[in-house]
């Protein structure tokens, strides 16, 4: 159980770090700046955030599979294949909802940064800063929406026990055999993690 609960927040945390390292910059980018077909890139973005999990899995398992382009990494079947599938879930959430929560700053505010001399990388962390409440609830989006996902991470990590094997694959293995009890109680123990953690994302956002 302990193996399966901290593979589970290395993966998920991981790539929710990743993701938003690329992403909250990418987003504040794009909100900011003149951006070339940025119209084209928001619906990109869009859809990504509504992708099915197992579509981004079957895409990310062709790529690592042995005649794949990216199969010479040897990761198919490994942690490092399930980070990779969570990033590509996480990473149009992050940007898109960072987006989002920049263009609602005061257009003022870049006004007034500006007036006294700031650097476009000065205004973009400045704004970042005063849109962080947003910032922070596209982390959280992000979060629930890969440590809670099955699809992928069972298709390119194989559920191989001691391995790969994950709350929500653990969940789903335990259904397929009968024992719901042990189903259900993995499923509590993965909400409360989910809790735990988004309640610590949360005060660090107070802070």
């Amino acid at each position: 159980m302990l193996e399966i609960i901290s593979l589970t927040l290395f993966v998920s945390g991981v790539a929710l770090i990743i993701a938003t390292i690329i992403g909250v910059p990418l987003g504040a980018v794009l909100a900011l700046r003149r951006v070339m077909f940025k119209k084209i890139i928001t619906l990109i973005l869009y859809t990504g955030m509504g992708l099915p999990p197992v579509v981004v899995g079957l895409a990310v398992y062709i790529f690592l599979s042995r005649e794949g382009a990216l199969g010479w990494l040897g990761w198919l079947f490994t942690p490092s294949a399930m980070i990779t599938a969570q990033v590509i879930i996480a990473l149009p959430i992050v940007i898109g909802l960072t987006t989002s929560a920049v263009e609602n700053v005061n257009p003022e505010l870049r006004l007034q940064i500006r007036s006294l001399g700031a650097t476009p990388n000065q205004v973009m962390w400045t704004i970042l800063s005063e849109a962080r409440s947003g910032v922070v609830a596209a982390i959280v989006a992000a979060f629930g929406g890969i440590i809670s996902e099955v699809g992928a991470v069972m298709l390119v990590g194989g559920n191989i026990e001691g391995s790969t094997r994950v709350l929500t694959t653990a969940i789903v293995l335990e259904t397929r055999k009968g024992d719901f009890g042990l189903a259900l109680a993995l499923g509590g123990v993965l909400l409360t993690l989910t809790l735990v953690t988004n309640f610590f994302l949360l005060r660090l956002n107070k802070r």
